[in-house]
């Protein structure tokens, strides 16, 4: 009877775990402050005690390498489409999840279908909450995409711009340098910002602007970034093929080394 599940009053974050430390926690911890903010939501612990419960769940899990899922709901102390009254109930759960995509399909690249759905202006949602609600139209255009034999659907925004995948944030390369969308309606990826923060370190070229079909037609190559996914290459959307280039290789490399606290500036090409 939670709120949460009845009207889609819950935030969540998803984290993974490298040997045995999660990687950025507080900012995924600050997000999800960030996003019970933006649905009016109080969650009635401190940044810090989140930080420390999800270490506490992963200590207990027994797991060095982990995904985690923390979210924070509306419960059932009131029905209805008002909320004041009830409180903000919070979990945390963790689980073996290796690889978001096969290895084979990150490998040679995973197959998108444009989505018949587009994600919301952000006038009519609030895009920039990683809120439960907000994904209703990812799992409707992914299980149309995979009933079309694809991996993943391609998202594109109320304009009609290239967005991201279903929970994977969207690259594009040409000639050597590297565009990724402003995520002006869709949810800035902490993986995207780190790749962001990663390509411009190793030298790599870059563009924030918009992403148009056509663009994508013409693309060298083209990849996706996400907690779960990490950094994927794309090899195929609707009729286009692509090869995994030495960008997306480089870059996969370097954020596989990132996050395990390996070097990484030694694998630019």
């Amino acid at each position: 009877m939670t709120h949460g599940l009845h009207y889609g009053g819950s935030v969540f974050e998803g984290e993974r775990a490298y040997d045995g430390k999660i990687f950025k926690s507080k900012e995924h911890t600050s997000r999800l402050f960030q996003s019970a903010k933006l649905l009016g939501m109080d969650i009635p612990f401190s940044e810090d005690e989140i930080n420390a419960a999800k270490d506490a769940v992963l200590k207990a899990s027994g797991l060095a390498n982990a995904y985690l899922r923390p979210i924070a709901w509306r419960g059932s102390e009131q029905m209805g489409i008002a909320a004041r009254l009830t409180k903000t109930h919070v979990a945390i759960a963790t689980w073996d999840w290796p690889s978001y995509f096969s290895p084979e399909m990150k490998e040679k690249g995973i197959s998108l279908q444009t989505s018949s759905w587009r994600k919301p202006a952000p006038n009519t949602a609030p895009t920039q909450a990683k809120a439960a609600g907000l994904y209703m139209i990812n799992t409707l255009s992914k299980h149309q995409a995979e009933e079309n034999g694809f991996a993943d659907a391609l998202m594109l925004d109320y304009r009609g711009y290239a967005a991201e995948a279903t929970a994977a944030n969207l690259f594009r390369v040409k000639n050597g340098v590297i565009r990724t969308p402003a995520p002006d309606c869709f949810l800035n990826g902490i993986t995207r910002q780190t790749i962001i923060a990663l390509a411009q370190e190793l030298g790599f070229p870059l563009e924030i602007d918009f992403i148009t079909v056509e663009d994508l037609k013409t693309a060298d190559e083209v990849f996706v970034t996400g907690t779960a996914a990490e950094v994927c290459a794309v090899g195929r959307i609707d009729d286009t093929t692509y090869a995994v280039g030495p960008i997306t290789r480089t870059l996969r490399t370097a954020y596989e080394n990132m996050v395990r606290g390996r070097p990484y500036t030694s694998v630019a090409a």
